[in-house]
Protein backbone atom coordinates (compact mmCIF):
# COMPACT_ATOMS: atom_id res chain seq x y z
CA UNK A 1 0.00 0.00 0.00
CA UNK A 2 1.69 3.20 -1.12
CA UNK A 3 1.72 6.59 0.53
CA UNK A 4 0.36 7.99 -2.74
CA UNK A 5 -2.84 5.98 -2.24
CA UNK A 6 -3.64 8.17 0.75
CA UNK A 7 -2.31 11.42 -0.66
CA UNK A 8 -4.71 11.59 -3.58
CA UNK A 9 -8.14 11.16 -1.93
CA UNK A 10 -7.32 12.98 1.29
CA UNK A 11 -5.02 15.74 0.07
CA UNK A 12 -7.63 16.78 -2.47
CA UNK A 13 -10.04 17.87 0.26
CA UNK A 14 -7.54 19.21 2.81
CA UNK A 15 -5.43 21.91 1.12
CA UNK A 16 -2.76 22.99 1.84
CA UNK A 17 -2.18 19.89 3.96
CA UNK A 18 -1.77 17.65 0.94
CA UNK A 19 0.94 15.30 2.21
CA UNK A 20 -0.01 11.73 3.08
CA UNK A 21 1.18 12.01 6.68
CA UNK A 22 -0.67 15.24 7.48
CA UNK A 23 -3.83 14.27 5.63
CA UNK A 24 -4.12 11.01 7.56
CA UNK A 25 -3.50 12.88 10.82
CA UNK A 26 -6.22 15.44 10.06
CA UNK A 27 -8.87 12.85 9.19
CA UNK A 28 -7.69 10.74 12.13
CA UNK A 29 -8.29 13.74 14.39
CA UNK A 30 -11.90 13.93 13.17
CA UNK A 31 -12.47 10.22 13.87
CA UNK A 32 -10.74 10.57 17.25
CA UNK A 33 -13.10 13.41 18.17
CA UNK A 34 -16.11 11.32 17.15
CA UNK A 35 -14.88 8.37 19.27
CA UNK A 36 -14.44 10.66 22.27
CA UNK A 37 -17.98 11.99 21.95
CA UNK A 38 -19.32 8.42 21.68
CA UNK A 39 -17.38 7.36 24.81
CA UNK A 40 -18.66 10.31 26.85
CA UNK A 41 -22.25 9.82 25.66
CA UNK A 42 -22.14 6.08 26.31
CA UNK A 43 -20.67 6.45 29.81
CA UNK A 44 -23.31 8.99 30.81
CA UNK A 45 -26.24 7.04 29.37
CA UNK A 46 -25.20 3.64 30.76
CA UNK A 47 -22.02 3.65 32.84
CA UNK A 48 -22.54 0.02 33.85
CA UNK A 49 -22.57 -1.28 30.26
CA UNK A 50 -19.53 0.87 29.38
CA UNK A 51 -17.50 -0.44 32.33
CA UNK A 52 -18.75 -4.00 31.84
CA UNK A 53 -17.50 -4.14 28.25
CA UNK A 54 -14.03 -2.74 28.89
CA UNK A 55 -13.54 -4.82 32.05
CA UNK A 56 -14.32 -8.07 30.18
CA UNK A 57 -11.29 -10.36 30.40
CA UNK A 58 -9.71 -11.93 27.36
CA UNK A 59 -6.97 -14.59 27.28
CA UNK A 60 -4.35 -15.19 24.60
CA UNK A 61 -2.27 -18.37 24.79
CA UNK A 62 -2.66 -21.79 26.42
CA UNK A 63 -2.24 -22.81 30.07
CA UNK A 64 0.87 -21.38 31.71
CA UNK A 65 1.91 -19.76 28.45
CA UNK A 66 -0.95 -17.29 28.31
CA UNK A 67 -1.79 -13.66 29.07
CA UNK A 68 -5.11 -12.59 30.58
CA UNK A 69 -6.10 -8.92 30.63
CA UNK A 70 -9.32 -6.95 30.40
CA UNK A 71 -10.19 -5.35 27.06
CA UNK A 72 -9.09 -1.88 28.20
CA UNK A 73 -5.61 -3.19 29.02
CA UNK A 74 -5.40 -5.06 25.71
CA UNK A 75 -6.09 -1.75 23.97
CA UNK A 76 -3.72 0.29 26.17
CA UNK A 77 -0.84 -2.21 26.37
CA UNK A 78 -1.38 -4.11 23.14
CA UNK A 79 -2.91 -2.06 20.34
CA UNK A 80 -1.28 1.16 21.51
CA UNK A 81 2.08 -0.56 20.96
CA UNK A 82 1.29 -0.28 17.25
CA UNK A 83 0.64 3.45 17.71
CA UNK A 84 4.00 3.87 19.41
CA UNK A 85 5.63 1.72 16.69
CA UNK A 86 4.39 4.22 14.11
CA UNK A 87 5.74 7.03 16.30
CA UNK A 88 9.10 5.22 16.40
CA UNK A 89 9.07 4.91 12.59
CA UNK A 90 8.40 8.65 12.25
CA UNK A 91 11.21 9.50 14.66
CA UNK A 92 13.66 7.19 12.84
CA UNK A 93 12.75 8.58 9.44
CA UNK A 94 13.10 12.18 10.59
CA UNK A 95 16.43 11.50 12.32
CA UNK A 96 17.97 9.80 9.28
CA UNK A 97 16.31 11.42 6.29
CA UNK A 98 14.03 14.20 7.51
CA UNK A 99 14.07 17.54 9.28
CA UNK A 100 15.72 16.30 12.47
CA UNK A 101 18.79 15.40 10.39
CA UNK A 102 19.66 19.09 9.94
CA UNK A 103 20.62 20.64 13.31
CA UNK A 104 19.98 24.16 12.01
CA UNK A 105 16.40 23.34 11.08
CA UNK A 106 15.65 21.10 14.06
CA UNK A 107 17.34 23.05 16.86
CA UNK A 108 14.68 25.71 17.48
CA UNK A 109 11.58 23.44 17.46
CA UNK A 110 13.52 20.89 19.54
CA UNK A 111 14.41 23.51 22.16
CA UNK A 112 10.85 24.84 22.07
CA UNK A 113 9.53 21.30 22.58
CA UNK A 114 11.67 20.88 25.71
CA UNK A 115 10.31 24.15 27.08
CA UNK A 116 6.81 22.99 26.17
CA UNK A 117 7.33 19.89 28.31
CA UNK A 118 9.18 21.34 31.29
CA UNK A 119 7.03 24.41 31.96
CA UNK A 120 3.67 22.52 32.03
CA UNK A 121 5.17 19.90 34.37
CA UNK A 122 6.48 22.61 36.71
CA UNK A 123 3.13 24.43 36.76
CA UNK A 124 1.36 21.15 37.52
CA UNK A 125 3.74 20.42 40.38
CA UNK A 126 3.35 23.97 41.71
CA UNK A 127 -0.34 23.19 42.21
CA UNK A 128 0.02 19.56 43.35
CA UNK A 129 3.42 19.39 45.08
CA UNK A 130 3.26 17.34 48.26
CA UNK A 131 -0.29 16.17 47.55
CA UNK A 132 -1.76 12.92 46.20
CA UNK A 133 -1.89 14.38 42.70
CA UNK A 134 1.87 14.89 42.33
CA UNK A 135 2.33 11.58 40.47
CA UNK A 136 0.55 12.97 37.42
CA UNK A 137 3.13 15.70 36.71
CA UNK A 138 3.76 14.35 33.18
CA UNK A 139 0.10 14.51 32.08
CA UNK A 140 0.27 18.06 30.63
CA UNK A 141 3.62 17.48 28.88
CA UNK A 142 2.24 15.87 25.72
CA UNK A 143 0.96 17.28 22.41
CA UNK A 144 -1.63 15.36 20.37
CA UNK A 145 -0.27 15.68 16.85
CA UNK A 146 -3.55 14.63 15.16
CA UNK A 147 -5.62 17.36 16.78
CA UNK A 148 -2.86 19.99 16.56
CA UNK A 149 -2.34 19.41 12.84
CA UNK A 150 -6.12 19.40 12.31
CA UNK A 151 -6.28 22.87 13.88
CA UNK A 152 -3.62 24.09 11.41
CA UNK A 153 -5.60 22.60 8.52
CA UNK A 154 -8.84 24.27 9.62
CA UNK A 155 -7.04 27.61 9.98
CA UNK A 156 -6.57 27.71 6.21
CA UNK A 157 -3.96 28.23 3.51
CA UNK A 158 -2.84 31.66 4.75
CA UNK A 159 -0.88 30.04 7.56
CA UNK A 160 2.84 29.86 6.67
CA UNK A 161 3.60 26.37 5.29
CA UNK A 162 6.75 26.21 7.41
CA UNK A 163 4.63 26.59 10.56
CA UNK A 164 3.29 23.09 9.91
CA UNK A 165 6.87 21.84 9.62
CA UNK A 166 7.80 23.57 12.89
CA UNK A 167 4.83 22.04 14.72
CA UNK A 168 5.47 18.55 13.32
CA UNK A 169 9.12 18.69 14.36
CA UNK A 170 8.13 19.98 17.80
CA UNK A 171 5.58 17.17 18.15
CA UNK A 172 8.15 14.52 17.20
CA UNK A 173 10.61 15.77 19.85
CA UNK A 174 7.64 15.95 22.24
CA UNK A 175 6.93 12.27 21.47
CA UNK A 176 10.54 11.36 22.25
CA UNK A 177 10.27 13.16 25.61
CA UNK A 178 6.97 11.45 26.44
CA UNK A 179 8.41 8.01 25.60
CA UNK A 180 11.45 8.60 27.83
CA UNK A 181 9.23 9.80 30.69
CA UNK A 182 6.92 6.77 30.40
CA UNK A 183 9.87 4.36 30.29
CA UNK A 184 11.75 5.93 33.22
CA UNK A 185 9.04 7.21 35.57
CA UNK A 186 5.92 5.13 34.83
CA UNK A 187 7.28 1.61 34.69
CA UNK A 188 6.80 -0.94 37.47
CA UNK A 189 9.29 -3.08 39.33
CA UNK A 190 11.99 -4.04 36.83
CA UNK A 191 12.86 -7.69 36.17
CA UNK A 192 16.41 -8.15 34.92
CA UNK A 193 15.70 -11.61 33.50
CA UNK A 194 12.88 -10.38 31.27
CA UNK A 195 15.03 -7.39 30.18
CA UNK A 196 17.69 -9.89 29.09
CA UNK A 197 15.02 -11.64 27.04
CA UNK A 198 14.08 -8.30 25.46
CA UNK A 199 17.75 -7.66 24.67
CA UNK A 200 17.96 -11.09 23.06
CA UNK A 201 14.94 -10.28 20.88
CA UNK A 202 16.55 -7.00 19.80
CA UNK A 203 19.78 -8.85 18.90
CA UNK A 204 17.74 -11.37 16.90
CA UNK A 205 16.07 -8.56 14.93
CA UNK A 206 19.45 -6.94 14.21
CA UNK A 207 20.85 -10.28 13.01
CA UNK A 208 17.90 -10.75 10.64
CA UNK A 209 18.54 -7.26 9.28
CA UNK A 210 22.23 -8.07 8.79
CA UNK A 211 21.12 -11.08 6.73
CA UNK A 212 19.24 -8.50 4.59
CA UNK A 213 15.86 -10.17 5.06
CA UNK A 214 13.22 -7.69 3.92
CA UNK A 215 9.95 -9.61 4.38
CA UNK A 216 7.90 -8.20 7.24
CA UNK A 217 6.58 -11.61 8.36
CA UNK A 218 10.11 -12.73 9.25
CA UNK A 219 10.15 -10.12 12.02
CA UNK A 220 6.71 -10.82 13.50
CA UNK A 221 7.82 -13.58 15.92
CA UNK A 222 10.83 -11.67 17.39
CA UNK A 223 8.63 -8.56 17.61
CA UNK A 224 6.02 -10.47 19.64
CA UNK A 225 8.77 -11.93 21.84
CA UNK A 226 10.13 -8.41 22.42
CA UNK A 227 6.67 -7.12 23.37
CA UNK A 228 6.06 -9.96 25.84
CA UNK A 229 9.50 -9.55 27.43
CA UNK A 230 9.09 -5.78 27.81
CA UNK A 231 5.58 -6.24 29.24
CA UNK A 232 6.77 -8.80 31.80
CA UNK A 233 9.94 -6.84 32.63
CA UNK A 234 8.01 -4.02 34.30
CA UNK A 235 8.86 -1.47 31.60
CA UNK A 236 5.67 -0.30 29.91
CA UNK A 237 4.84 -2.54 26.96
CA UNK A 238 4.44 0.33 24.49
CA UNK A 239 8.18 1.03 24.76
CA UNK A 240 8.62 -2.17 22.71
CA UNK A 241 6.77 -0.48 19.86
CA UNK A 242 9.14 2.48 19.92
CA UNK A 243 12.17 0.17 19.97
CA UNK A 244 10.85 -1.72 16.94
CA UNK A 245 10.31 1.56 15.10
CA UNK A 246 13.83 2.78 15.85
CA UNK A 247 15.27 -0.59 14.76
CA UNK A 248 13.59 -0.39 11.35
CA UNK A 249 16.09 0.53 8.60
CA UNK A 250 15.49 4.04 7.28
CA UNK A 251 17.62 3.47 4.19
CA UNK A 252 16.82 1.09 1.30
CA UNK A 253 17.91 -2.56 1.43
CA UNK A 254 18.95 -3.92 -1.98
CA UNK A 255 17.19 -0.97 -3.60
CA UNK A 256 13.92 -1.54 -1.75
CA UNK A 257 12.44 0.95 0.72
CA UNK A 258 11.67 -0.49 4.15
CA UNK A 259 10.32 2.21 6.43
CA UNK A 260 8.09 3.93 3.85
CA UNK A 261 5.79 1.00 2.96
CA UNK A 262 5.49 -0.12 6.60
CA UNK A 263 4.56 3.37 7.76
CA UNK A 264 2.15 3.86 4.85
CA UNK A 265 0.41 0.57 5.70
CA UNK A 266 0.20 1.06 9.48
CA UNK A 267 -0.32 4.81 9.81
CA UNK A 268 -3.98 4.75 8.64
CA UNK A 269 -4.73 1.77 10.93
CA UNK A 270 -3.16 3.63 13.84
CA UNK A 271 -4.95 6.92 13.14
CA UNK A 272 -8.34 5.58 12.01
CA UNK A 273 -8.78 2.56 14.30
CA UNK A 274 -6.29 2.14 17.15
CA UNK A 275 -6.18 5.68 18.56
CA UNK A 276 -10.00 6.17 18.26
CA UNK A 277 -10.46 2.77 19.95
CA UNK A 278 -8.13 3.95 22.72
CA UNK A 279 -10.29 7.06 23.15
CA UNK A 280 -13.44 4.92 23.18
CA UNK A 281 -11.94 2.73 25.93
CA UNK A 282 -10.55 5.57 28.07
CA UNK A 283 -12.48 8.80 27.52
CA UNK A 284 -15.77 7.60 29.01
CA UNK A 285 -16.24 9.64 32.19
CA UNK A 286 -19.46 9.88 34.21
CA UNK A 287 -20.17 13.61 34.40
CA UNK A 288 -23.49 13.49 36.23
CA UNK A 289 -24.03 13.23 39.97
CA UNK A 290 -21.71 16.09 40.95
CA UNK A 291 -18.75 14.93 38.89
CA UNK A 292 -18.21 18.34 37.29
CA UNK A 293 -18.49 20.17 40.64
CA UNK A 294 -15.90 17.85 42.17
CA UNK A 295 -13.54 18.32 39.22
CA UNK A 296 -13.75 22.12 39.52
CA UNK A 297 -12.24 21.91 43.00
CA UNK A 298 -9.65 19.22 42.17
CA UNK A 299 -5.95 20.26 42.26
CA UNK A 300 -5.27 17.49 39.74
CA UNK A 301 -7.75 19.00 37.28
CA UNK A 302 -6.43 22.53 37.76
CA UNK A 303 -2.86 21.32 37.35
CA UNK A 304 -3.75 19.68 34.03
CA UNK A 305 -5.69 22.69 32.72
CA UNK A 306 -3.08 25.26 33.74
CA UNK A 307 -0.28 23.05 32.41
CA UNK A 308 -1.85 22.50 28.98
CA UNK A 309 -3.61 25.80 28.35
CA UNK A 310 -1.01 28.15 29.85
CA UNK A 311 2.16 26.09 30.33
CA UNK A 312 2.40 24.72 26.79
CA UNK A 313 2.36 28.02 24.86
CA UNK A 314 4.34 29.77 27.59
CA UNK A 315 7.09 27.14 27.54
CA UNK A 316 7.23 26.92 23.74
CA UNK A 317 7.30 30.67 23.08
CA UNK A 318 9.68 31.69 25.87
CA UNK A 319 12.26 28.99 25.12
CA UNK A 320 12.05 29.65 21.37
CA UNK A 321 12.53 33.39 21.94
CA UNK A 322 15.45 32.75 24.27
CA UNK A 323 17.06 30.33 21.79
CA UNK A 324 16.74 32.94 19.05
CA UNK A 325 18.30 35.59 21.27
CA UNK A 326 21.21 33.28 22.08
CA UNK A 327 21.47 32.31 18.38
CA UNK A 328 20.93 28.64 19.13
CA UNK A 329 18.40 28.35 16.32
CA UNK A 330 16.35 30.30 13.83
CA UNK A 331 12.70 30.44 12.90
CA UNK A 332 11.69 28.87 9.58
CA UNK A 333 11.18 31.26 6.68
CA UNK A 334 7.85 33.08 6.89
CA UNK A 335 7.24 32.09 10.54
CA UNK A 336 7.22 34.85 13.16
CA UNK A 337 6.86 34.91 16.93
CA UNK A 338 3.12 35.65 16.70
CA UNK A 339 2.71 32.40 14.74
CA UNK A 340 4.52 30.53 17.50
CA UNK A 341 2.07 31.88 20.08
CA UNK A 342 -0.81 30.45 18.04
CA UNK A 343 0.95 27.14 17.39
CA UNK A 344 1.93 26.93 21.07
CA UNK A 345 -1.73 27.28 22.04
CA UNK A 346 -2.67 24.47 19.61
CA UNK A 347 0.10 22.33 21.12
CA UNK A 348 -1.83 22.48 24.40
CA UNK A 349 -4.15 19.80 22.99
CA UNK A 350 -2.68 16.90 24.97
CA UNK A 351 -5.41 14.27 24.62
CA UNK A 352 -4.05 10.85 23.49
CA UNK A 353 -0.71 10.68 25.34
CA UNK A 354 -2.10 12.76 28.23
CA UNK A 355 -4.90 10.22 28.70
CA UNK A 356 -2.31 7.47 28.43
CA UNK A 357 -0.16 8.97 31.21
CA UNK A 358 -3.25 9.66 33.33
CA UNK A 359 -4.12 5.94 33.18
CA UNK A 360 -0.60 5.13 34.36
CA UNK A 361 -0.85 7.68 37.20
CA UNK A 362 -4.26 7.29 38.82
CA UNK A 363 -7.30 5.14 39.44
CA UNK A 364 -10.87 5.95 40.47
CA UNK A 365 -11.96 9.51 41.19
CA UNK A 366 -8.51 11.03 40.60
CA UNK A 367 -8.37 9.42 37.16
CA UNK A 368 -11.83 10.79 36.33
CA UNK A 369 -10.75 14.29 37.41
CA UNK A 370 -7.66 14.05 35.21
CA UNK A 371 -9.70 12.83 32.21
CA UNK A 372 -12.28 15.61 32.49
CA UNK A 373 -9.48 18.17 32.79
CA UNK A 374 -7.67 16.76 29.73
CA UNK A 375 -10.85 16.93 27.66
CA UNK A 376 -11.66 20.46 28.84
CA UNK A 377 -8.11 21.77 28.41
CA UNK A 378 -7.86 20.24 24.93
CA UNK A 379 -11.08 21.95 23.84
CA UNK A 380 -9.89 25.30 25.23
CA UNK A 381 -6.44 24.95 23.65
CA UNK A 382 -7.91 23.94 20.30
CA UNK A 383 -10.31 26.89 20.22
CA UNK A 384 -7.61 29.29 21.39
CA UNK A 385 -5.08 28.00 18.86
CA UNK A 386 -7.59 28.19 15.99
CA UNK A 387 -8.63 31.73 16.94
CA UNK A 388 -5.04 32.94 17.19
CA UNK A 389 -4.06 31.25 13.92
CA UNK A 390 -6.88 32.95 12.07
CA UNK A 391 -6.02 36.26 13.71
CA UNK A 392 -2.36 36.01 12.68
CA UNK A 393 -3.43 35.05 9.16
CA UNK A 394 -5.35 38.35 8.84
CA UNK A 395 -2.65 40.56 10.35
CA UNK A 396 0.70 41.33 8.71
CA UNK A 397 3.74 39.74 10.35
CA UNK A 398 5.55 41.91 12.82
Amino acid sequence: MSRRAFRLPLGRYLPPMGSAFVSVEVLGGVILLAATIVALTWANISLSSYEHLWSTHFTIGVGRHSLTEDLQHWVNDGLMTVFFFVVGLEIKRELVRGELRDPRTASLPAIAAVGGMVVPALLYLAINAGGPGARGWAIPMATDIAFAVAVLAIAGSRIPPNLKLFLLTLAIVDDVGAIVVIAVFYSGQISGLWLLGAAGAVIGIVVLQRLRLRHVWVYVLPAVVLWVCVLESGVHATVAGVLLGLLTPARPIDGHEVIEPIEAALHPWSSFLIVPLFALANAGVYLRGGGIDRTLTSPIAWGVVVGLVIGKPLGIVTTAALARRLRLGRLPEGVHLQHLVAAGAAAGIGFTVSLFVANLSYRGVRLDDAKVAILGASVISGALGLGLLRLTARRPAS
